[in-house]
């Protein structure tokens, strides 16, 4: 028999998260103000989020925070303060990317969840064991895995495995290009990429000769709904939907259809 899988939303505003929740989303996954991955989404004030954990709680539903930018020393000292009130609301999990914020939340919030985002690069069973050992109850492996390498993965572990099944690429390893930060100074892995990626550029050929322009770099929209069978059958835990970015209304569009073909 096929376990239930967790189907879990973006939210990128309050409008987003009351959007996916009520398209069918069994968690849902946001940023506050500080240390998200998205840092020019709308995101949300400290009130917000934790009105959104209670409403979700209400529901039975979950809320994740992401918290998954690569700190810098002197941001440490201010983690304890900001995550607190949404702790005491009882935030489900803390999505990490960054070795020490794992260590600081299992040693300062030991009820609460840690999801390890997919910007660690995790692709194999040594790693996810390693933070299996340091507290980590999910992981979300790199995006470049196949079904198969995620189905051996999970059957390595004794962790939750979470991937995306819908929206955008990165054409690096995830939250590992530098495209941005050496074009601008904007750094992916401090939530501020700028998505060079996205752009038109002149493509040439081996002799210089101009072809037009194209988007060389930039990546169709991952859409697994024809392979929902075969992730079940691998043993996913939870499906995740990429669009912090995005308009709450494809976050509640998209929950909608998976939604029903997950059902």
């Amino acid at each position: 028999m096929v376990q239930k899988v967790e189907l879990l939303s973006p939210a990128g505003n309050a409008e987003g998260f009351y959007g996916a929740v009520h398209a069918g989303a069994d968690a849902v996954y946001l940023a506050g103000d500080r240390f998200g991955a998205r840092a020019y989404a709308e995101n949300f004030t400290t009130q917000e989020l934790v009105e959104c954990i209670r409403y979700a709680h209400l529901l039975g539903r979950k809320v994740y925070l992401a918290v998954n930018t690569l700190f810098k020393e002197r941001e440490i000292s201010e983690l304890y303060d900001y995550l607190l009130p949404f702790c005491q609301a009882g935030l489900d999990a803390v999505i990490v990317q960054d070795l020490g914020v794992l260590r600081f939340v299992r040693e300062h919030f030991p009820e609460c969840g840690i999801h390890v985002s997919t910007q660690m690069t995790l692709c194999s069973s040594m790693g996810a064991s390693l933070l299996a050992a340091l507290g980590a109850e999910r992981i979300v492996p790199s995006r470049e895995l196949s079904l198969e390498e995620l189905a051996i993965l999970r059957k390595s572990v004794d962790l939750e495995i979470e991937t995306f099944v819908h929206g955008a690429m990165c054409y690096s390893y995830s939250g590992q290009c530098l495209f941005s930060s050496i074009l601008g100074g904007r750094s992916g892995n401090r939530g501020r990429c700028a998505q060079p990626c996205r752009l038109p550029y002149q493509v040439f050929d081996g002799k210089k000769q101009l072809l037009g322009n194209a988007y060389p770099l930039s990546l169709k929209d991952m859409c697994t709904v024809e392979y929902l069978p075969a992730l079940l059958e691998a043993g996913i835990d939870s499906f995740k939907i990429e669009g912090r970015m995005k308009r709450p209304e494809y976050a509640a569009g998209v929950t909608a259809v998976y939604r029903k073909y997950i059902d």
